[in-house]
This record gives structure tokens, C-alpha cells and sequence, in this order.
């Protein structure tokens, strides 16, 4: 292979497997599903039991393995937490900032900033000629001939 090619790594995104379909993230979020219908198991009496552990069960599947637009719910639920907690209505206000200086100042950078030497008159129909000819006239050409 020659030295200027190299292998770009394909498919970055893709979580690894370990049982089968299920990824080391689901597989986790399950662990701690059975952690806690355990701790609710002897907890609970069986009547009140059943109806939590189908609640969180059902919780947590969503989180595990339910995907939306093919992010999984949690980075989804997340995103969706940040922009309700957003204000809905932006409104812009021209209000003077007292930490900016004042107008002259800034006129002052901006003019130290931008200055460029200035293009003579000559010079400047010489960078004219020589890019409308494509290079191929010079006006120190033109000169030696004169």
C-alpha cells in the first residue's frame, strides 16, 4: 500500500455488542433494573411489587432500547429537558453596555487595524495590465521597451 493512503476506521458510532443485539450501555441499564426490582421484591408486598416493577421495567426498557430519529431516548430526553428549560421568547434589546468604550475609541482601533498602504495611481494600472494579460505582460516589460 502506498505511503500516502491510510485506512480511515468506518462505522465510529456503533456501540460494541456483547450478548447477541445488546450493548454494553442496554445490558448495564438493565443490571440496575434488576437491582432495583430486587430491592422492591423485599421491599414491597407482591400485589404493590408487581405494579412497580412493571412501571420501572417498563421505565427503564424505554431508556435502554427505544431509540428517536436514531439517538437513543436518553440523549433525546436530555435534549428535550434543555430546550423546555429555554426561554420561548427572545427579545432583542439595544441597550448601551457600560462595559464597552465609548465610540471614538473603537473608530480609533478599527482605523489602526485596517490601515494599508495606500496603491499609487501607476502601480496600480500595472497590477491591472498584468492581471488582465494573465501574467503574461509585465510592466517593467513595458518600460524596457519604451
Amino acid at each position: 500500500m502506498p505511503l500516502d493512503q491510510f485506512l480511515v476506521p468506518q462505522f465510529i458510532d456503533v456501540e460494541t455488542k456483547i450478548i447477541g443485539p445488546v450493548t454494553t450501555r442496554q445490558f448495564l441499564i438493565m443490571m440496575v433494573d434488576g437491582l432495583l426490582c430486587f430491592i422492591f421484591y423485599k421491599i414491597f408486598y407482591f400485589n404493590t411489587f408487581i405494579v412497580v416493577a412493571l412501571i420501572c421495567t417498563g421505565i427503564f426498557g424505554v431508556v435502554a432500547f427505544f431509540k428517536v430519529n436514531g439517538v437513543p431516548f436518553h440523549y433525546f430526553f436530555l435534549n428535550l429537558m434543555q430546550t423546555l428549560r429555554r426561554a420561548r421568547l427572545r427579545v432583542w434589546r439595544k441597550d448601551v453596555l457600560t462595559s464597552l468604550p465609548p465610540k471614538e475609541k473603537v473608530k480609533e482601533v478599527k482605523k489602526e487595524l485596517m490601515s494599508k498602504p495606500q496603491l499609487s495611481g501607476s502601480r496600480l494600472s500595472s497590477l491591472a495590465l498584468t492581471v488582465n494579460t494573465g501574467g503574461a505582460f509585465y510592466e517593467e516589460n513595458n518600460n524596457n521597451n519604451k
